[in-house]
């Protein structure tokens, strides 16, 4: 592949992925209220699973700045999840989301000085 191939071919798949960026068609939404438009202007099942979506990014947002970790089995569920039909997929969702809630809040548990 010729040079100029190579830089017309990057140029392309960078331009396909710009539309995943902030502020393009499928990128991150930062204002509340318009995040709330799309999602009220999706069909219920899509709306389901945008919702638990978000939850689970914003979980990892929040292990991240906080520096914990993800436990290994919830991350290799969650990479099984694409593989579920749309409804399993958001049920299976649901329930990650609330290990990781309970698993956020068994890591902050201070045990302080017990008598």
């Amino acid at each position: 592949m010729s040079k100029d191939e190579k830089k017309s071919r990057s140029k392309r798949e960078s331009g396909a992925l710009d539309k995943f960026e902030s502020g393009g068609e499928l990128g991150a939404i930062e204002d509340r209220n318009e995040r709330e438009q799309r999602l009220s202007s999706l069909p219920v099942e899509q709306k389901g699973f945008a919702e638990e979506s978000t939850r689970i990014a914003d979980l990892c947002q929040y292990f991240f700045q906080q520096k914990i970790d993800i436990p290994p089995s919830i991350v290799d569920r969650l990479g099984n999840v694409s593989k579920l039909p749309v409804p399993d997929r958001i049920r299976a969702m649901k329930d990650i989301n609330r290990e990781l809630m309970e698993y956020v809040n068994d890591v902050g548990e201070d045990p302080g000085i017990r008598q």
